[in-house]
């Protein structure tokens, strides 16, 4: 199919949610306001495979089992193996327990040990949070109310992505996880 799906990066974000709504919840960084966390799961080279919505004051790990169930969609793509990238927010031993019972191997980010992103293969993943921060404003500040709606609109926006992916690669030949080259 194209899709790394050996190798899984999941993370976290909070987004400002100003008008409430189904999902939004106080944000623990911005002072109580209301907030919303996207889950967002990508392959090893940074494609957007799923994305879990919920309220901004739940921990990341809580999140963590939903987020992979959206990869029963490629059951018959899945390798034997998975790896899990995983950043500090996570390192504990019930999302160790979680993932070894879902049958995937972990790389967490220790607390406390700071780790360039680019040593990691984590990269990709904060990448993709990018391309919807910057490509689409409804993730900067959501001010939608319903649930569905907001799934529906990410569903759109990774699937915008995933077309301009695909055409780049298509017309310039550079592979979806090319790191750009450094200006002098």
């Amino acid at each position: 199919m194209g899709l790394d799906l050996a190798d899984i990066t999941v993370d976290g974000r909070i987004t400002k949610a100003p008008c409430g709504g189904e999902v939004a919840g106080k944000s623990p960084i911005d002072r109580g306001k209301l907030g919303i966390k996207w889950s967002r799961m990508t392959d090893g080279r940074g494609i957007p495979l799923g994305c879990v919505v919920t309220v901004a004051n739940r921990h990341d790990s809580p999140l963590l089992r939903p987020t992979p169930e959206k990869l029963a969609r490629f059951e018959l793509a899945l390798p034997e193996q998975i790896t899990v990238y995983l950043d500090a927010g996570y390192d504990s031993t019930v999302t160790r327990k979680l993932l070894t019972d879902l049958g995937c191997e972990w790389r967490i980010q220790p607390k406390g040990v700071v780790i360039p992103i680019n040593h990691t293969r984590r990269w990709v993943v904060e990448r993709t949070n990018f391309w919807y921060s910057r490509g689409f404003n409804f993730t900067l500040s959501c001010t939608e109310r319903r649930a569905a709606v907001i799934n529906a609109l990410l569903a759109l926006m990774t699937a915008i992505i995933v077309i301009r992916r695909l055409i780049r690669e298509a017309w310039t030949g550079q592979r979806w996880d090319a790191r750009p080259a450094r200006r002098p």
